[in-house]
């Protein structure tokens, strides 16, 4: 049921009006000028308003300002006598306001009520998305898009260089839609393929090339013919299978694993690591010849703590995202994003994200109040924050032992990230884990 303000100066329209509404079920008060409707203005709440465009005392468009001031807005409906008007009255209230042209049928009022009211709420929030998928407006954000522009202008080869969790196969899907190019976009992960299979991956192979190799198969490189192919993790690369991708890379053909025909091959490669440029020269994970073939542009991603300001932006993108996915409607406090903006976020804007979509998941959905964890620390930072002091008579090696566990749990089991925290290089800590005997640590 609505509360309905008929505001018109014809009573004979008023009273057939109002027999229709309270017909339908609503409520209906009655006003003959503007003077009267906005007296009720200040005594009532309406949901609806059907306003005569000309009223004794002035048009009804004069009404909107005192509509517009109100904590909730009604919905509006103009209604004019004069057909001749209608396209003025269109133009001058604009979409968002329905109109009716007398004589009025009562299809034609139980339609316009029917409508949703509109209530006056603040208008959301637009975040904008840079190149439709990048989330920021900090000062080193726009050093990074403007970086995206004018590489993508260009065909040269990216390396994408930050921690772990910033976004960097965001970034390179960027630089892809920024190059406007006709290719497809095709990642794939370095460090996800055993020696025997990278080249698989990468180049493709020929029917019987190896047990298993039940037909040909396109490697990424061909698939990604025109467009832009991502390699991620190009550190954990085997270094014996890098002249293979230098060959490519030089010559722009690939040789299928057990094939003997050049295909050529055209793309932009974007490739990306965790380790800094010292770090890759240092460790020798990367051959020289391979790191300045791959970055030609070398992007630096900033971590999360060097953008704080950038985080109730990404909060808010994220608990978006979730109601659009679950039917929810959470919203944050501000109190809420001074705390999240507070936080170091060693995960980056993917522990970010998780955390959102915890608390979230936490809370109440009948409700829009978030519940934020009791912590935002994750579990792996508090064991090894409890990690117990050094004690006398221990040996070096079983203190050794215990770190090198403590950091893989702290990062998910991701060795190359646990490597780079311990100042090791990625071989060294499988040669350890393979001393302790512990396999589990090496699937």
């Amino acid at each position: 049921m609505l509360t309905v303000l008929l505001v018109d100066d014809d009573a004979e329209f008023t009273e057939v009006a109002c027999t229709i509404i309270e017909f339908l079920g609503h409520d209906v008060l009655t006003a003959a000028t503007l003077a009267e409707a906005r007296d009720w203005l200040q005594k009532e709440t309406f949901d609806h308003v059907l306003l005569d465009f000309m009223l004794p005392d002035g048009s009804g468009a004069h009404l909107f300002n005192e509509l517009d001031a109100l904590p909730k807005r009604p919905r509006v409906t103009l209604i004019t006598g004069h057909p001749s008007v209608k396209s003025v009255i269109k133009g001058l209230c604009g979409p968002t306001v329905d109109y009716l042209v007398k004589p009025i049928q009562r299809e034609e009022i139980e339609a316009v009520l029917s409508k949703k009211t509109k209530e006056k709420q603040p208008k959301e929030e637009t975040i904008e998305k840079h190149f439709d998928l990048l989330i920021g407006e900090s000062p080193v954000m726009k050093e990074l898009y403007k970086l995206i522009s004018r590489v993508s202008k260009t065909s040269a080869n990216v390396m994408l260089l930050g921690e772990s969790g910033v976004g960097k196969e965001v970034v390179a899907a960027a630089i892809h839609r920024a190059s406007e190019s006709e290719g497809p976009y095709i990642a794939t992960n370095c460090g996800a393929f055993s020696k025997e299979l990278i080249g698989s991956e990468l180049f493709g192979h020929e029917k019987g090339a190896f047990t298993g190799a039940v037909g040909r198969k396109e490697g990424v490189f061909e698939q990604a013919e025109g467009g832009t192919l991502f390699l991620d993790e190009i550190t954990e690369m085997p270094i014996d299978m890098q002249p293979n991708l230098l060959r490519v890379l030089e010559n722009k053909v690939v040789l299928r694993v057990g094939g003997t025909k050049s295909i050529p091959v055209n793309c932009r490669v974007v490739s990306a690591t965790n380790r800094t440029m010292e770090e890759i020269a240092q460790s020798k994970v990367l051959r020289e010849d391979i790191y300045f073939r791959l970055a030609v542009f070398p992007i630096t991603i900033p971590p999360l703590r060097e953008r704080k300001e950038d985080i109730p932006l990404l909060a808010k993108t994220f608990i978006a995202e979730f109601n659009k996915d679950n039917g929810s409607h959470f919203k944050w406090e501000d109190n809420q994003l001074e705390t999240l903006q507070a936080y170091d976020w060693p995960g980056n804007v993917r522990e970010l994200r998780h955390f959102v979509h915890r608390a979230a998941i936490m809370s109440d959905p009948e409700k829009s109040e978030i519940e934020l964890p009791k912590t935002i620390e994750s579990p792996f930072a508090q064991k090894q924050s409890t990690t117990p002091a050094l004690q006398a008579g221990r040996t070096i090696e079983d203190v050794e032992k215990e770190l090198i566990y403590a950091t893989l749990e702290k990062v998910s089991g991701n060795k190359t990230t646990a490597a780079e925290m311990l100042g090791i290089s990625t071989k060294t800590l499988y040669n350890r884990l393979h001393a302790y005997g512990d396999l589990s640590k090496d699937e």
